[in-house]
């Protein structure tokens, strides 16, 4: 019991890390019935997070049904993704819709991570019953502050999600698939939390409790890609949100772990296709 419940505060401790990296909002836009078919369009840089109450929907992408669901239960889009919904003509399936904003877009890990679409009866989700029938109650009544809070019991719910993603296995691959991890969990946080220190494979592996060829085979396999590739990744990554927030490639290029500006530029170049300055320019805004 002691064992499950460190692993379980380890996992919510790795999404906190990403989280305070990469942040996640949400914008409530519809609550109610949702009757007949209702197309559900792109929304530029923004994914969805639709709980379905009550009623039985038929889910489609563009063509033939993808699923049909009944409510309770929630249907994830991480990034965006034209969706039409066929419920009852009459009587409907009640709903409550939000957009999702990924701090950095497509380029945001988490977003990145997880599969176009996510099907999930609520009762799955451990822990959110509370949430969840606060957040019913909010959005079909008409409250002082309702959207306000709505919008935060969101980003909640999103975050329960998540976490239940992972401790269920249910990130097959990529970078989540690493953070469900025992072992190759604890290397990733420490490149996570400390993208300056020059890690080596063999420091890395050590962090994972594993031999050099076991990690670097199992990271691969994991993730997708191999250890030395992730943590350019995450350091381009830190890099572009700085970027963002209009710090100086200078102090940039010493807090993600490169020795100077023409190096972090280089990496940069590699990942994006882009040098530093001109993925800045090319960035809405």
């Amino acid at each position: 019991m002691i064992e499950s419940i460190k692993w379980r505060i380890s996992l919510v401790d790795r999404l906190e890390t990403l989280l305070r990296h990469f942040s996640v909002s949400a914008n409530v836009f519809h609550s109610g019935a949702l009757c007949g078919v209702n197309e559900l369009g792109e929304e530029e840089g923004a994914g969805q997070l639709h709980l379905v109450r009550s009623g039985e929907v038929g889910v489609s992408h563009g063509g033939a049904e993808v699923v049909r669901v009944s409510g309770p239960c929630l249907l994830l889009y991480p990034r965006p993704l034209a969706h039409r919904f066929i419920t009852d003509a009459a009587h409907g399936a009640d709903f409550v819709c939000a957009h999702l904003r990924f701090e950095g877009g497509a380029a945001n890990p988490i977003a990145a991570a997880l599969p176009a679409f996510v099907h999930l009866p609520l009762a799955q989700v451990e822990g959110a019953a509370g949430v969840l029938q606060l957040l019913f109650e909010e959005a079909f009544e008409q409250r002082c502050g309702r959207q306000a809070l709505l919008d935060r019991l969101f980003d909640v719910v999103l975050i329960q999600v998540l976490r239940h993603l992972m401790e269920n296995g249910e990130t097959r691959s990529g970078m989540l698939a690493g953070l469900s991890h025992p072992r190759l969990r604890n290397a990733i946080v420490a490149m996570h939390q400390h993208p300056a220190q020059e890690w080596s494979l063999e420091a890395l592996a050590d962090r994972a409790g594993m031999s050099r060829s076991v990690f670097a085979n199992q990271f691969r396999d994991a993730v997708g890609c191999t250890p030395g590739v992730y943590l350019q990744r995450w350091r381009v990554g830190l890099a572009q949100q700085a970027l963002r927030r209009g710090q100086p490639l200078k102090l940039i290029a010493a807090d993600v772990g490169y020795g100077s500006e023409a190096a972090l530029s280089r990496a940069f170049k590699a990942q994006c296709g882009q040098t530093p300055r001109e993925w800045k320019l090319a960035q809405p805004g």
